[in-house]
């Protein structure tokens, strides 16, 4: 019976990551589109905003159906989001740091040339690898260490674009976008695994955490509307440029957010790694059909890269989605390193 439940669980694991995998695809197509299609470019600090508003709505909906009843769903709510301000600032913590890995990309990618950005910030996925080792007490074996930094490749390579002369000069500081990039890096390997150890550190329903994160979510997404687009935002209104796209979009990311935090409770954040490094390869292919999208050999390249790391990394090993109780011996820690 173990040998056919371990099938199981993978079959539900590749489930989830190729469900991922195809929304956020569709979601990179989708927003592309906008940003290159629209005449009136919307306000993305809005779109994030309401994003925030429609998961929280989303997963109020499934913890309703959850409870199984009016008098259990209002109980839990009391229980553990309008009684439980401990836990609402414990899950304020990664809607914080992601605003800052927001705020410091953009920073990064504003003073270092984009091939420099692309390359460097593929360093969230080992950064990712090395904060699930230090702070879930895991362990990864050589190979799928080898694995890890074989999907970085081959992301960066997937994503290459010659660098093109524009004939306009822009003034940069590379040491501002190197000090930018690295704490972005940070701040998404810890963001991601902190929630990660929030969602299996208890039996607290997966939707009352979303619910957590999301109420802070939105307060700090509405403090940026204000400090990016306040202005403007009141000059043309919150919903100016909006079409049926945009609305495409902002359902695709709140969809893929909750799935996102799905994948995050049954598999892990490197695995969810590994699936947005699909998407990518997936996205770009359809770009080739519907934007007219040369291939080239780098990408060849690194779509193989990709796909062999993902390979290497599903290989049999020992279980890595459930955080180990104890502290393992420092040796055995390392020897996977």
């Amino acid at each position: 019976m173990a040998p056919q439940r371990e099938n199981v669980n993978l079959l539900f694991k590749l489930y989830c990551l190729a469900v991922m995998t195809l929304v956020a695809a569709t979601y990179t197509i989708a927003l592309r589109y906008t940003r290159t299609s629209d005449k009136e470019l919307y306000f993305s600090t809005t779109a994030v905003c309401i994003t925030e508003v429609i998961k929280l709505l989303l997963s109020v909906g499934i913890l309703a159906k959850e409870t199984g009843s009016l008098g259990r769903f209002k109980a839990s709510l009391r229980e553990n989001v309008l009684g439980s301000p401990k836990e609402l600032m414990k899950l304020s913590v990664p809607s914080l740091v992601y605003a800052v890995q927001n705020n410091m990309a953009f920073l990064a990618l504003s003073n270092l040339d984009a091939a420099v950005y692309q390359v460097t910030y593929q360093l969230k996925i080992p950064c990712t690898a090395l904060c699930t080792v230090l702070m879930l007490n895991r362990t990864l074996s050589r190979l799928q260490w080898i694995s890890v930094f074989m999907l970085c490749g081959g992301v960066v390579l997937v994503q290459w674009r010659p660098a093109q002369a524009t004939g306009v000069v822009v003034e940069q500081n590379p040491l501002l976008g190197f000090g930018a990039i690295a704490v972005a890096v940070l701040c998404s390997g810890f963001a991601g695994v902190y929630f990660e150890k929030v969602l299996k550190s208890s039996d607290t329903s997966l939707w009352v955490r979303n619910i957590q994160m999301y109420l802070s979510g939105i307060v700090v997404t509405l403090v940026g509307v204000y400090l990016s687009d306040g202005a403007e935002i009141k000059e043309k209104g919150f919903f100016y440029g909006y079409t049926y796209y945009v609305w495409l979009v902002i359902f695709l990311a709140s969809v893929g957010g909750l799935y996102t935090s799905v994948v995050v409770k049954y598999t892990d954040n490197i695995m969810k790694g590994f699936s947005a490094a699909a998407a990518i390869v997936l996205s770009t292919i359809a770009s080739v059909m519907l934007f007219g999208l040369q291939i080239t050999l780098t990408f060849a390249l690194g779509t193989l890269l990709v796909c062999v790391s993902i390979y290497l990394y599903g290989l049999p090993r020992q279980d890595t989605t459930s955080i180990q109780q104890g502290e393992p011996a420092s040796k055995e820690r390392v020897s996977g390193v």
